[in-house]
């Protein structure tokens, strides 16, 4: 039996594995049917639980539910930062992990002997195409036209440690979402593929947005989409440096965007269960 933690945060699920449970590394095909929520556990991905590789407290490797490897998640991460507090694997209110998107740090905060909220320090942004990455010359893509069918988009692409194109909207439309969100995800200028959001801007401080995450589709609540659709409206002019309420249908999240473009996420996480695969789960995953 392989035993599993499964975690939330604002309704983007992932379930948590320790990597030394396991009898041989998860293939893509057994990524898949976990994640399946009619005929697996169900997730919006699996955070994998690894020795750490470049010096940090503790090593996370990120799947999404088609197989693909994420190179880091906020909400994820806070999860996974939950996992370690609730489970014995620390006790310190401050620890590392490597990502495959670069270093983090987490903040553990708690409140009568509970851990239920995490702020991690994302890193700094980029806007520069090459390290987002994306096709075409040097140069920062803010406010670049995009071709996507028979629409002209204006997209600013960014990287929070992973990829995003952020598009700013009068009004969001669930429905726009779901058809241009594949488009662009799988669009020809981005060679890893890319996280897409649409975002409406509130005020000075607020935003609310709409998320197509690569990998897992049209999304509740993500913490790097967060993160890096405040540094877009930061960039654009439409926000201020210093705190930036990320509204999303599954909640809200606050990005600190300094003047550095370093960014702090801070938002709440919750255990909803743990469980181990039954038999006939791993006949599955094994055939």
């Amino acid at each position: 039996m392989i035993p599993f933690v499964k975690g939330h945060g604002l309704g983007n699920d992932y379930i948590v594995i320790d990597g030394r449970d396991l009898p041989a590394p998860l293939t893509v095909p057994q990524i898949v049917r976990i994640c399946d929520r009619n005929w697996g556990v169900g997730s919006d991905g699996i955070l994998l639980k690894v020795p750490a590789w470049a010096g940090a407290d503790f090593g996370l490797r990120i799947f999404n539910p088609d197989g693909s490897e994420a190179e880091k998640s906020g909400n994820g991460l806070r999860i996974f930062a939950k996992y370690l507090w609730d489970h014995g694997h620390t006790r310190q209110p401050v620890f590392t992990v490597d990502t495959k998107g670069g270093r983090v740090e987490c903040h553990c905060h708690t409140a009568d002997g509970r851990m239920n909220l995490v702020t991690v320090e994302m890193g700094r942004c980029t806007f520069v195409a090459p390290e987002i990455p994306m096709n075409g010359p040097e140069r920062e893509v803010v406010k670049v036209p995009l071709q996507v069918g028979s629409e002209t988009l204006l997209v600013t692409a960014v990287s929070v440690g992973n990829p995003h194109c952020v598009v700013f909207v009068d009004a969001l439309d669930e429905v726009r979402c779901r058809a241009l969100g594949p488009q662009i995800e799988r669009h020809p200028a981005f060679p890893n593929r890319t996280n897409v959001q649409f975002a409406r801007v509130a005020s000075r401080s607020q935003v609310d947005i709409l998320i197509w995450e690569r990998g897992a589709g049209y999304t509740l609540a993500s913490g790097s989409s967060s993160s890096a659709v405040a540094c877009a409206a930061v960039k654009n002019g439409l926000c201020d440096h210093g705190l930036v309420t990320v509204r999303m249908p599954g909640g809200t999240l606050e990005v600190d965007v300094r003047p550095d473009w370093s960014i702090r996420l801070k938002g709440p996480v919750e255990e909803v269960y743990t469980g181990a695969f039954s038999r006939d789960l791993m006949d599955a995953l094994n055939a």
